[in-house]
């Protein structure tokens, strides 16, 4: 019996030289730019391979997802298509200029995602509160979360992935702090060309690129996916009891992530350490609940003053300026105290 060719097989690539490019892989022309169709040929393929993942070809059917994913993810990031690109001998003329993207309000619009008027809605709601636009759209629903998201990793040059089709990779996943994974919510999910791929609605700081390098010995690239998509791969790989451990193996020191039940600090005893640096969600949320404090705060005063003590309008405005600020205040306070404490 002939040995299985999945390319050959599976995929009817006739080609013989191995490995495949990733264009051929993906059945693509060429140095294919449009970033659609080469995400729009891997979902294709994937739910095609995926038919085989069970039974006695598990194990090829799998390697051949990650090769696909591989390659859509290299091909869908511009910055990693360029070095792609060069390295299969396309000349710099031939490729699309540096920094040559489309805004997100721009993508939004012409792909009829949005009309005119919801895109000045959402761009009037993120600088009263302090987002991005995609948060925007997402936080007023105007919008399905993955074609928003989808929209804004064209509009950054990266990639975007379904955490569906690629999963979090458990051997790098394990190996990072949780804390910095919870509070700048990413997951990893492979390693790709000397980078390591990780998972996030927005891009990860220069500080946490700078952590990871380090850990890894490798620089990390992002793939843009839905906060809700995150938000459940960190409540499974990363959840609150989870601790950071060094274990002593034979080739050194191994980090590993384990479960353990939450231990109360002792404040009597010790110096409380410092708490960790507040995450741009965690900002923006402690934002947008001060001033809903605030409101509140003056709307309540105002009740009292007009309908129940019967108040003049200076009189309700004495009182309420002053009230409204103690309820931004504790607001303030309260939804500043991030996980420090848990993770002390």
């Amino acid at each position: 019996m002939a040995k299985l060719d999945v390319y050959r097989d599976w995929l009817k690539i006739e080609a013989t030289n191995r490995p495949l490019t990733y264009y051929q892989l993906l059945k693509l022309n060429q140095f294919e730019d449009n970033t659609l169709l080469i995400r729009k040929r891997y979902r294709e393929l994937n739910a095609y391979i995926r038919k085989f993942a069970t039974g006695e070809f598990i194990d090829e059917s799998q390697a051949l997802l990650n090769e696909l994913a591989k390659a859509m993810l290299c091909l869908t990031d511009a910055e990693r298509k360029e070095e792609y690109d060069h390295s299969l001998g396309r000349k710099s003329e031939e490729q699309k200029p540096a920094g040559f993207r489309r805004s997100l309000e721009d993508i939004l619009l012409a792909n009829k995602i949005l009309t005119l008027e919801q895109v000045k809605k959402a761009k009037s709601y993120a600088e009263a509160i302090g987002v991005e636009l995609q948060m925007a759209i997402l936080q007023q629903k105007l919008a399905a979360p993955e074609v928003v998201m989808l929209a804004y990793a064209e509009s950054a040059g990266l990639p975007f992935i379904n955490l569906d089709e690629i999963p979090v990779d458990e051997y790098y996943a394990p190996q990072i702090n949780p804390v910095t994974a919870r509070q700048h919510s990413f997951v990893p999910v492979m390693a790709d060309m000397g980078k390591l791929i990780l998972a996030s609605p927005a891009p990860v700081s220069l500080d946490v690129e700078e952590e990871l390098r380090v850990l890894f010995d490798m620089p990390v690239r992002c793939a843009i996916c839905t906060p809700a998509q995150v938000n459940a791969a960190i409540a499974k790989y990363y959840p609150r009891g989870a601790v950071q451990t060094v274990v002593q193996r034979e080739n050194g020191p191994q980090i590993k992530t384990e479960k353990t039940k939450p231990v109360k600090p002792q404040r009597s005893k010790t110096v409380k350490e410092a708490a960790a640096p507040l995450s741009p969600e965690a900002k923006k949320k402690r934002l947008q609940t001060t001033i809903i404090a605030v409101n509140f705060g003056i709307m309540v005063s105002g009740f009292l003053g007009a309908y129940v003590l019967k108040w003049s309008v200076p009189g309700i405005i004495g009182i309420a300026i002053p009230v409204a600020l103690v309820a931004g205040g504790v607001a303030w306070v309260l939804t500043s105290k991030e996980t420090g404490d848990e993770e002390a």
